[in-house]
This record gives C-alpha cells, sequence and structure tokens, in this order.
C-alpha cells in the first residue's frame, strides 16, 4: 500500500543542504546575488546553484519605548486601514452607495484598533516596553554548483564583465 495523494502529487522532498563545489564565498548577500545574476545574464544553468548562508545570527534592533499613546496611535492607524478596505467593500456593493459609509467605517475601525491596541499593551506592559525590528543575518554566502559545472562557472566568471558570450 503506497502513500500516494489523492490528487496525484508527489510527496515533497524533505529540506536539505545543497550539495557541491563552493563556486565563492562573499560578505554580503547582494554580493553572492551579483555574482549569480552574472551568471545567468551569460546563459549560464543557474538553476545548478544555490547561495547558502552560514553562521545565522538574530538581529534585534530596538526602534523606541512603547508608550500608550504610540499604542494608540498604532493601533487606530491599522485599525483605520482595516475599516477603510471594509468601507470601500460596503461602498462598492451597496445598492445604494454612500461615501459617508466609506468614512464611518474608517472611523470605527480606527478606534476599535486603538481600543484593541491600549488594551493588549496594558496586559503585557511589564513584559515588553519597547519597539524593534528583527533580521536574520549570516556571517557570510557561499555560491553552490553542481560540481560538473565548475570549470564552466569559473571561466564565465573570469570573463570581463563588458565582454559578449
Amino acid at each position: 500500500m503506497s502513500n500516494q495523494s489523492p490528487f496525484g502529487r508527489r510527496p515533497q522532498a524533505q529540506p536539505s543542504l545543497p550539495q557541491g563545489d563552493v563556486l565563492g564565498t562573499y560578505e554580503t548577500y547582494p554580493e553572492a546575488q551579483a555574482v549569480v545574476d552574472r551568471l545567468s545574464k551569460a546563459e549560464f544553468e543557474v538553476k545548478k546553484l544555490a547561495i547558502v548562508g552560514n553562521d545565522l545570527k538574530t538581529v534585534e534592533r530596538v526602534t523606541g519605548k512603547l508608550t500608550y499613546g504610540r499604542t494608540a496611535a498604532t493601533g487606530a492607524a491599522s485599525g483605520a486601514w482595516f475599516g477603510l478596505f471594509f468601507g470601500v467593500l460596503l461602498f462598492l456593493f451597496s445598492t445604494t452607495p454612500q461615501i459617508g459609509f466609506v468614512a464611518a467605517a474608517a472611523l470605527i475601525g480606527a478606534g476599535f484598533g486603538m481600543l484593541f491596541g491600549i488594551v493588549s499593551y496594558s496586559l503585557g506592559r511589564r513584559r515588553r516596553d519597547f519597539t524593534s525590528t528583527h533580521q536574520v543575518l549570516a556571517s557570510n554566502y557561499q555560491i553552490i554548483i553542481d560540481p560538473q559545472l565548475t570549470v564552466q562557472a569559473q571561466q564565465v566568471l573570469d570573463r570581463p564583465e563588458n565582454s559578449s558570450v
């Protein structure tokens, strides 16, 4: 008995690290991306390449202090957008469309968003009193290539960028 899907799809392969030769190691992702782009422009078979980030680190940058005012303003803004969305839907699908629906929905959304923001901040205030952004960064990026294509890729990269293929 097989575990084949009733819809005839193949099972997904388990995630694994790419195997092959290291074509190059770069400090930043844009540098590695530029090399792959250069190979692509030279009509190289880029689907045999992979960019692998090594030594991943999570970086959290603190962007400011969280206050009731900031929480209320952020909640009001997101609530207004949500209300505006529903207001536009009401306006478009109403039998008697009125522009007042849009404004009223945006105001009601802003009010509920502000209220929700203040309540959620009050409940978690002692645990987190600041705002931040998260990033996952790598120490370096390696381009991994199928070993059969390494020499060909190095020849393409050794050519000056302006030369034709």
